[in-house]
């Protein structure tokens, strides 16, 4: 017995030492991202929500939420609404499409990673960078603008397009929402399993049946989580908006940065419950995203 507690006695006392420096090391190694979560994320939320309820002498005050019901006001959520629903929509399709024929669609081995390496960066690339790429092609003066015209004598902004305008919006937010469309769905398209289609096939079923009755349905979850997704993401985008149409677009963003830095529509207040009002719509569409998420990954497991 004596022997027995000799021998137990070092390996508990390593055992118990071991586990703390280990959970002392997993802590620190995340501390970078809490304290830059805290400092960035976490604060300046909490700071607005509170600006949001006070006037300019610091008192409680519920008009800048009444404020929010204005027409003008509304006016820029409806127009953030519809720009965001529409290039959320396109972008989800069309994303939906090029991920499914690089994935499943039989092509050649390179394309799914070109695919995949040019979402990544073009799902990053926006604001000023973004704003003038657009510019510099569909602009007035663009490059696609003097081709169309020169060679098949097409004048695109005789039709009335612009691009300061809804459609020129709508557009360029399609560059960076369609390549992110891709890079959410791939996994869900990784998980459909071959042999459902294999299934299908042996019970008669055609391509089309097993899309239309098996894959599209498994896949609708993430399908529109992934959509929800991409409306959070164009509705709460300033840097391309504000470099592109700058302020002949009314839309809830560029009116948040003329209340917070504007010199003649300054009310910081106001832009805190614009603010408030923004993170309200984007944080119902992520925690939509996150329940149709977790309920996908349940269905399969």
């Amino acid at each position: 017995m004596a022997i027995t507690d000799t021998v137990d006695e070092p390996a508990a006392v390593s055992g118990g030492t071991r586990p703390r420096a280990g959970q002392f090391l997993t802590w620190l190694g995340v501390a970078p991202f809490m304290i830059f979560a805290l400092l960035f994320l976490i604060l300046p939320t909490a700071q607005l929500m509170v600006g949001a309820f006070q006037d300019a002498q610091g008192h409680f005050t519920l008009n800048n939420i009444a404020r929010l019901f204005t027409d003008d006001i509304l006016s820029a959520y409806w127009i953030s609404f519809k720009v965001s629903f529409v290039s959320a929509a396109t972008g989800a399709v069309l994303g939906l499409i090029l991920a499914l024929a690089a994935i499943q669609g039989g092509l050649p081995a390179w394309v799914r990673p070109t695919l995949m390496t040019f979402s990544g960066v073009a799902s990053n690339f926006a604001g000023v960078p973004l704003a003038f790429a657009f510019l510099a092609t569909l602009g007035r003066i663009g490059l696609l603008t003097a081709l169309l015209r020169q060679y098949l004598d097409f004048d695109l902004y005789g039709t009335g397009f612009s691009i300061l305008s809804f459609t020129g919006l709508t557009l360029t937010y399609l560059y960076f929402q369609i390549p992110l469309m891709v890079l959410i769905i791939a996994p869900a398209i990784d998980g459909m399993k071959t042999e459902w289609r294999e299934a299908c096939e042996s019970l008669g079923g055609s391509g089309w049946y097993f899309w239309w009755h098996v894959a599209l349905p498994i896949l609708f979850p993430s399908i529109l989580g992934s959509a929800l997704l991409l409306f959070a993401n164009a509705f709460g985008a300033v840097a391309t908006a504000y470099a592109l149409t700058g302020s002949s677009l009314n839309i809830v963003p560029i009116l948040l940065f003329a209340q917070i830095r504007g010199d003649v529509l300054h009310d910081q207040n106001l832009g805190y419950a614009l603010a408030l009002g923004m993170i309200v719509v984007t944080g119902l569409s992520n925690a939509g995203y996150i329940w149709l998420r977790a309920r996908t990954e349940r269905g399969r497991a």
